[in-house]
């Protein structure tokens, strides 16, 4: 599209980067349309993500008493891990979906920092899911670069303000 037809299209200037997020709108939408697809089905997404992220990383299973002990084949079973599931694919579907006022997404993602942090989760182990998210999305959506790259921005914007208040167990 030229000029203002695409100004009006994108809302702006389509590559005018956020200064809070780091992202453009082209990158946003990016992340919304690629979402849309991986979030139609939330709670096998979550399971999928979860189950790669603990053969991946054993110990992280660890942080999940629910299925500690339990085989991979039943995790489905487990009513508590199905509504962390659940939970996991909410919070992502709250900050993708609102990626367009990143104040908002900041504040969800410092409010996710303490909760994790009071579980003893580390930096580490959201560094072990971002890669682990990163080799499902190349998997099983066959994104692109340019998407791949606006998912990296946007998942380092994302944990820019978890990690302020991971160790910060006084929030």
């Amino acid at each position: 599209m030229g000029g203002w037809v695409s100004y009006l299209w994108w809302g702006g200037d389509p590559n005018s980067v956020n200064q809070k997020s780091g992202l453009t709108r082209r990158d946003i939408h990016a992340v919304q349309k690629s979402w849309a697809i991986a979030s139609a089905n939330p709670v096998a997404t979550g399971t999928e993500l979860l189950k790669r992220l603990f053969r991946a990383y054993p110990e992280t299973k660890e942080f999940f008493k629910m299925i500690r002990k339990l085989p991979e084949d039943q995790y489905s079973q487990n009513h508590q891990f199905k509504a962390h599931v659940i939970n996991l694919m909410s919070s992502i579907s709250l900050a993708v979906d609102n990626l367009n006022q990143p104040e908002i997404v900041a504040a969800m993602m410092n409010k996710l920092g303490g909760s994790h942090g009071k579980r003893k989760i580390q930096e580490r182990h959201f560094h072990d899911l971002k890669g682990v998210i990163v080799k499902m999305f190349i998997e099983v959506l066959k994104l692109d670069d340019k998407t791949l790259g606006a998912w990296g921005k946007t998942v380092d914007f994302w944990y820019k303000h978890i990690f302020e208040t991971l160790g910060d167990e006084t929030r």
